[in-house]
């Protein structure tokens, strides 16, 4: 081995430039390149695996001191995403360390302080290759990310580097994903309706501006669809921008998403954020909140209305579930972390409203087994100011969007906050769906003609109602072949007014069925 380095040494004079300085992670990479290429090929062949490995580790050393990073420990054990870290002094907790495997930076995030010299943390990178007595160094903070207003458009993962195949962002700064909520005094109320454009939103279940609406449903019954019309919506009405996170998403559905939001036209007014299922549970644990950093950087620099959409906030309570089980935590009710009502917080907390501009939120929801009681969806559910249900059974019937009015809601259905124009209208609405479900049953038996002249009246009218409240979207238009209506508040309330009231009695259901307003419908 003595002679192996000797060797190795009269090369390394001859072939490398120690003049040349780039930042850690190239400074590692040409030299890899450099003992591949021009070493291990074709220079000194006979060299041994084992002297390789230590020269490895020595470069790399010597790389991440010169750029600032002092080694803070090794690595003791490996679990899994799980690493011990042997430390000379503990590091804070959330503070990012990094280690050198095959090329790349390795980070972990640090969750718990086991003694006065071990910590145990978290990896955001794959763990393959980790090894005991691998070296750690220490970053100096937690996990920073780059923002630029040159974010919008482009697509991310959690360190935002591009998944694109686009050009690194050039960052104006960089922000700490752990930052503290706003001030008191710096965050305004929130109480002003969001207008999507949306009839069915817009009526029974108004957006918060500022606030935070849950979005329930699964797969094919349009929460895509509906999503990115909100996209929409925020970008042309609101002239406002959109963060789309991506948590624990499978590839195909992230990949699917990408090209509709950029044929719908909507992408150059939106950033991606995406953590996959594939990979880490602390990169779908914290992919959130860089998503979240990103949309905060948004509203106070471009003082615009931002939209905040997160799909799915369950797989973020699921991997944060993971990661509360590897650092060996005893588990709460049905098996959720212990910690699961503080993590939930402490992400809701940040979604705020200040003087210069509003985040509003939309989060799907997975509801395990349909069980609204379930601990993680309750956690959720106690944040949230709108809560829109998507029916399988609307979708069925072809009203899309598929909206459940009589299950969906908001906190902002009041008398004083809406006026009595809009509540009454509501509330007569709600009541004729009502109605008509109740009697739904009775007309799949015994047939319509059993009923009574005013049920025969409430069904008719809540049948066109329901045909109404259907949608042509703009996201959807290239494929429907239907041009995308908006339609503004007092129309939405001006038709249904005209509905209860009797004036649209003569019309057919087919004439009220994927309309805009009854005025442009030609009624």
């Amino acid at each position: 081995m003595l002679s192996d380095f000797i060797l190795f040494n009269i090369w390394l004079s001859v072939n490398l430039d120690f003049s040349y300085r780039i930042p850690f992670v190239w400074t590692t990479r040409k030299f890899y390149f450099r003992i591949q290429g021009s070493y291990l090929l074709g220079g000194l062949p006979y060299l041994s695996w084992e002297t390789y490995r230590i020269v490895l580790h020595m470069f790399e050393s010597s790389a991440s001191e010169e750029n600032g990073l002092s080694p803070i420990g090794v690595i003791s054990e490996v679990h899994g995403p799980v690493a011990v870290i042997a430390c000379d002094t503990l590091p804070p907790l959330r503070q990012a360390l990094c280690a050198n495997l095959d090329h790349e930076t390795c980070l972990f995030e640090v969750h718990q302080h086991l003694d006065q010299q071990h910590v145990r943390a978290i990896t955001l990178h794959r763990s393959a290759g980790l090894y005991r007595g691998m070296t750690v160094y220490d970053t100096g903070a937690p996990l920073h990310i780059p923002v630029t207003p040159d974010c919008l458009g482009r697509l991310l993962n959690i360190f935002g580097e591009p998944l694109d195949d686009g050009d690194a962002l050039i960052p104006r700064e960089f922000r700490n994903i752990h930052s503290r909520p706003l001030p008191l005094d710096e965050a305004v109320g929130v109480g002003e309706v969001l207008q999507t454009g949306v009839k069915v939103i817009d009526l029974l279940c108004p957006f918060i501006k500022g606030g935070k609406t849950g979005l329930f449903g699964g797969a094919g019954v349009g929460k895509t669809v509906l999503i990115m019309e909100f996209m929409h919506a925020v970008a042309t009405l609101r002239k406002g921008v959109s963060v789309f996170a991506g948590v624990g998403e499978r590839i195909r559905e992230g990949h699917e998403l990408w090209h509709e939001i950029r044929k719908a036209g909507v992408l150059p007014q939106t950033l991606m954020v995406f953590g996959q299922m594939d990979e880490s549970p602390g990169v779908r644990f914290r992919v959130g909140l860089s998503a979240l950093t990103y949309a905060e950087y948004l509203r106070d620099t471009r003082q615009q209305e931002v939209l905040f959409v997160m799909d799915n906030v369950f797989r973020f309570v699921q991997a944060g579930s993971e990661v509360s089980s590897l650092l060996g935590r005893m588990p709460a009710t049905v098996g959720y972390q212990p910690t699961l009502t503080t993590e939930v917080a402490e992400m809701q907390d940040r979604i705020l409203s200040t003087r210069q501009g509003s985040i509003t939120s939309v989060q799907a929801v997975y509801v395990p087994a349909d069980d609204m009681t379930d601990p993680a969806v309750s956690a959720i559910l106690s944040h949230l100011d709108t809560t829109v249900i998507l029916s399988r059974t609307q979708a069925g019937k072809g009203i899309y969007p598929a909206v459940d009015p009589l299950q969906s809601g908001s906190r902002l259905m009041d008398r004083h906050t809406l006026g009595s124009h809009h509540y009454n209208i509501a509330e007569g609405v709600r009541e004729h769906l009502a109605r008509y479900q109740e009697l739904e049953d009775i007309i799949s038996m015994l047939g319509v003609e059993e009923l009574s002249a005013k049920d025969r009246k409430i069904v008719m009218r809540a049948r066109k109602l329901q045909r109404y409240l259907t949608q042509p979207f703009w996201t959807t238009s290239s494929q429907t072949g239907i041009e995308g209506v908006s339609v503004p508040l007092e129309s939405t309330l001006a038709d249904c007014e005209a509905f209860l009231s009797g004036r649209y009695d003569e019309l057919t259901e087919d004439h009220c069925y994927m309309r805009g307003t009854m005025v442009e419908a030609g009624s």
